[in-house]
């Protein structure tokens, strides 16, 4: 069976190909992609050369997994139905997660269509019309995003800080506005940071102008309950120790590379708890793809780049040159 694909053949580069995919089995689903959501850090840490895997840095003499096909989240229209497969229907607009490929490092792909697709990846959207599919495509990083919020003990009126102004970090402060928490984001592009929308009792601060923190102490006088990190950052997680309140939250979810080591028993004063989300699961993508039906998720404000896919070098050229105006990037079939 044939295929177009997204494929990185080599550090960045990459090429829109016609690729191999495997025959669908009874467990299977076939899809039609109309959305494909590119995620930006993984996506481009994989394309830059810097994972072996999901969550596993490149040591110097690892091998590179190319050729590969990045990629983990998009929407479509089912046209093929396994025997075995009861749940969706021809015709229905669903999500999917990874897709079967053939030919290269992993076994598995996102940007690709039509999409060979197990049923226990693919996702049934809400049928009361409240958001368009393209606002799923983005559902696995939106389901970081409220991992990270949805991890710390939250009561009402807390304060937590997200620091980061990328999609996972607006999907985490969402989250926690959602909780009820008072959130602070933490970021270094204008244009990012005002994508998210404040209440009186939030703040968004560029750290390249304001000591963040310096605005925390004054913000958060009692101390901060969360604190989520979406960047990488152990000296930032490090920095905010001291203005934790006792039995706070913090939560690491950027990609650390090799640079991912911390003293743990500086959370031992405080009596810290740090969490570490990764990865997706069906409770909590349902749960997503539920607050996105709702509107207490916001996907469509973040988009700022649709490409059909055979522009695909273009789409993510903004990734590999760390374009500071893109954040949400889409790939139409």
């Amino acid at each position: 069976m044939q295929a177009k694909a997204v494929v990185t053949l080599a550090p960045r580069q990459i090429e829109v190909q016609t690729i191999s995919v495997p025959e669908p089995t009874p467990e299977d689903v076939v899809i039609r992609v109309t959305h494909s959501w590119i995620s930006p850090g993984t996506e481009g840490s994989f394309i830059r050369g810097e994972r072996i895997n999901g969550e596993t840095p490149r040591a110097p003499n690892d091998p590179r997994p190319f050729p590969l096909i990045t990629g983990y989240q998009k929407v479509g229209v089912v046209e093929w139905i396994g025997a075995a497969v009861k749940q969706f229907s021809l015709g229905e607009t669903v999500f999917a997660t990874v897709s079967k490929v053939n030919g290269m490092h992993f076994a598995t792909g996102g940007h690709v269509s039509p999409a060979v697709t197990h049923s226990s990846q693919v996702y049934a959207l809400p049928g009361n019309n409240a958001a368009p599919p393209v606002a799923y495509s983005g559902l696995v990083l939106a389901q970081v995003g409220y991992n990270c919020g949805a991890r710390p003990t939250i009561h009402t009126d807390d304060a937590a800080v997200v620091i980061g102004d990328g999609l996972v970090a607006h999907w985490a402060a969402q989250t926690l506005v959602h909780r009820g928490a008072s959130v602070m984001m933490l970021g270094r592009h204008d244009t990012r940071l005002m994508r998210f929308r404040m209440r009186s009792q939030d703040r968004r601060v560029n750290t390249h102008s304001e000591d963040a923190l310096t605005v925390a102490r004054t913000w958060a006088p009692e101390g901060v309950q969360a604190m989520i990190d979406t960047v990488g950052s152990v000296a930032d997680l490090e920095g905010f120790i001291p203005l934790m309140k006792h039995n706070g939250h913090m939560v690491s979810a950027g990609f650390h590379g090799t640079r991912g080591h911390m003293d743990l028993q500086h959370l031992r004063f405080g009596e810290l708890t740090l969490h570490s989300p990764s990865g997706w699961d069906i409770d909590r993508m349902t749960a997503t793809r539920d607050l996105i039906a709702s509107g207490a998720l916001q996907t469509e404000p973040l988009i700022t780049h649709h490409y059909p896919v055979d522009q695909a070098v273009e789409a993510f050229a903004h990734i590999l040159n760390r374009d500071a105006d893109a954040l949400g990037i889409i790939l139409t079939w």
